[in-house]
């Protein structure tokens, strides 16, 4: 199951980039994190870029209301969701698992 947590600045989701990958991509859970593929590669923030703005969109939220606050500089990262339910997260993460 992948780690999604309510917290109060907003709701925590940890994941796993794949950075250079063919498209950017959900591709399911990695030792419970949402495995995220990213077209970007992982250098100058770009992966961390694409990945907020994948789970943005993912989400229907403001990219600035998704960010990178663990592991800016590692695959395994913990990403900080603001303006949503944590229902909603897991509803639509458990969507882009389908």
């Amino acid at each position: 199951m992948i780690h999604i947590s309510n917290t109060p600045g907003g709701i925590r989701l940890a994941v796993k980039v794949v950075p250079g990958a063919s498209r950017d991509r959900f591709l399911g859970e990695w030792d419970g994190r949402a495995k995220i593929a990213v077209a970007a590669p992982p250098e100058d923030g770009k992966a961390n870029k694409a990945v907020c703005a994948l789970l943005a969109k993912l989400l229907g939220v403001h990219r600035r209301d998704v960010e990178v606050v663990q592991g800016q500089t590692s695959p395994l990262k913990t990403v900080l969701i603001r303006g949503v339910a944590l229902e909603h997260v897991r509803a639509a993460v458990d969507q882009a698992l389908l």
